[in-house]
């Protein structure tokens, strides 16, 4: 990868750390077989463009606050 494709990427949020690489990489979206992108969004699904390794990303859940209550 040559620094200003690196750079490039960075600046649209695709380099993150590679748990394989051991540091930070681009991450590219192979085609999308999922149908994540028929609506128009965006696959989850990211590769490592240095050594493949497949991340998941998603969008945050909203966690619920539940009371827990114990029978007598």
């Amino acid at each position: 990868m040559t620094g200003t494709s690196f750079e490039a990427a960075a600046a649209e949020g695709r380099v993150w750390p590679c748990p394989s690489c051991d540091g930070d990489r681009e991450f590219v979206q192979p085609p999308c077989v999922d149908g994540h992108t028929e609506d128009g969004d965006e696959c989850p699904e990211w590769a490592c463009a240095d050594c493949g390794t497949a991340v998941f990303s998603a969008a945050p859940v909203a966690a619920v606050a539940a009371s827990a209550r114990r029978a007598a």
